[in-house]
C-alpha cells in the first residue's frame, strides 16, 4: 500500500510538472488550445484535410517573408497570402473553366464554384458565377495576371495578408513540451507494476497524445493554408454592366444627359449668386455712395436757389404795394 501511494505521488508530481512545462511555453499565449475560427473562416479550420490538399502541398514549404528574432532566436515570419477580384468577363462559364485549369496546372485546386443565371431588366438572362482556387504562394502575383487578363473590367481587387509568425512558434514550442511529456510517461508506463498505476498513466498518456495530435492539425493548417493562397473571383457577364436599349435608345444615357444639364444649370445659378454677394454687390454699394452725397449736394442746392428766388419774388411783390 506505501509503495502504491508512493508511486501515485511521484505520478501525480510528473504529471504536474510535464504540463507546467508545456503551460511554460506559450506563457504569452492566454487560451489552452489556439481558435482557429478567429483567424480563418470555420469551412477553412478543418484539420482533417481531403488527400487532394495533401497531395498538393507535400513537401511544400510555407510562405515566408525576412527574417526576424523571437527570444534571440532567429525565426521566418510566416504571411498567410490571399486576394479577392470581381471581374466582367464576356463569358463567365468559360472563364470559370479557364481559372480552374490554371489552378490544376499550377499545382493547386478549386475550392469551390458555383454558376447561377441572372435575370436582366431586359428580360435577357445571363449567367454569373463564384470560384474560390487555392495556387502555390509563389505563384499568387502570376495568377492574379492571368485572371486580370482575362477580364474586360476589374471592378474590384483585394490581396490580403496575415503575419501569423507568433501563433506558428507559440504551437510548435508547445508541441516540443507536449512531446518531452509524452515520452516521460511512456517511460513511467514502462516502469509501472501494479494494474491501477498502468492505467493513471495510460490515461494521461492519452490526454497528452490528444493535445499532441490537436496542435499538429492546427501546424498542418498553417503550413498548406501558408503554400497555397487561396484566390475567390466573382464573374459578371459584360451583358449584365452594359446600359439599357430599347429599339437603340438608351434611357439611362439619356437620364443621364438630363441630370449632368440640371447640374451645369444650378451650378450656373450658384455661381452667379455667390459673384453678386461676393463681388457685385459690394462694388455697387461703393459707387453708390458718392452718387448719393452727389445727389444730396444738388438737392440742396436747388432748394437753397428756389428760397432765394421766392425772397426776391416776395420783396418785389412787397415794393410795389409799396
Amino acid at each position: 500500500m506505501k509503495n502504491r501511494q508512493a508511486f501515485a505521488f511521484i505520478l501525480l508530481i510528473t504529471v504536474g510538472a510535464l504540463l507546467m512545462s508545456a503551460c511554460a511555453g506559450s506563457a504569452s499565449y492566454s487560451e489552452p488550445a489556439y481558435d482557429m475560427a478567429a483567424e480563418a473562416p470555420m469551412e477553412e479550420v478543418d484539420f482533417y484535410y481531403e488527400e487532394e490538399m495533401r497531395a498538393n502541398t507535400a513537401g511544400a514549404a510555407p510562405q515566408i517573408s525576412d527574417a526576424t528574432y523571437v527570444e534571440g532566436q532567429a525565426i521566418q515570419r510566416i504571411v498567410l497570402m490571399n486576394a479577392d477580384l470581381a471581374i466582367v468577363v464576356p463569358d463567365p462559364v468559360a472563364s470559370m473553366d479557364t481559372i480552374t485549369a490554371m489552378a490544376q496546372e499550377m499545382g493547386g485546386f478549386v475550392v469551390d464554384s458555383n454558376l447561377r443565371q441572372v435575370q436582366l431588366d431586359s428580360g435577357l438572362e445571363v449567367p454569373s458565377g463564384n470560384v474560390t482556387v487555392r495556387v502555390p504562394a509563389e505563384r499568387l502575383e502570376e495568377a492574379l495576371d492571368t485572371i486580370e487578363a482575362m477580364a474586360t473590367e476589374v471592378q474590384s481587387k483585394n490581396v490580403s495578408g496575415q503575419d501569423v509568425t507568433r501563433e506558428y512558434t507559440d504551437l510548435q514550442s508547445r508541441l516540443r513540451n507536449l512531446e518531452n511529456a509524452e515520452a516521460q510517461l511512456t517511460e513511467i508506463l514502462g516502469n509501472a507494476q501494479n494494474t491501477d498505476d498502468v492505467l493513471d498513466v495510460y490515461n494521461q498518456l492519452t490526454y497528452i497524445r490528444e493535445q499532441i495530435e490537436v496542435i499538429k492539425g492546427q501546424i498542418r493548417y498553417y503550413d498548406e493554408a501558408a503554400a497555397l493562397s487561396a484566390v475567390s473571383v466573382r464573374l459578371t457577364a459584360d451583358e449584365a454592366v452594359q446600359p439599357l436599349q430599347i429599339g437603340g435608345w438608351q434611357p439611362a444615357g439619356v437620364a443621364k444627359d438630363a441630370v449632368e444639364a440640371l447640374v451645369k444649370t444650378m451650378r450656373f445659378f450658384g455661381d452667379a449668386a455667390i459673384w453678386i454677394l461676393i463681388y457685385l454687390l459690394p462694388v455697387l454699394i461703393i459707387l453708390a455712395i458718392p452718387v448719393v452725397v452727389l445727389v444730396f449736394v444738388i438737392r440742396a442746392l436747388v432748394r437753397r436757389s428756389k428760397a432765394k428766388k421766392a425772397a426776391k419774388a416776395e420783396k418785389a411783390a412787397s415794393e410795389t404795394e409799396a
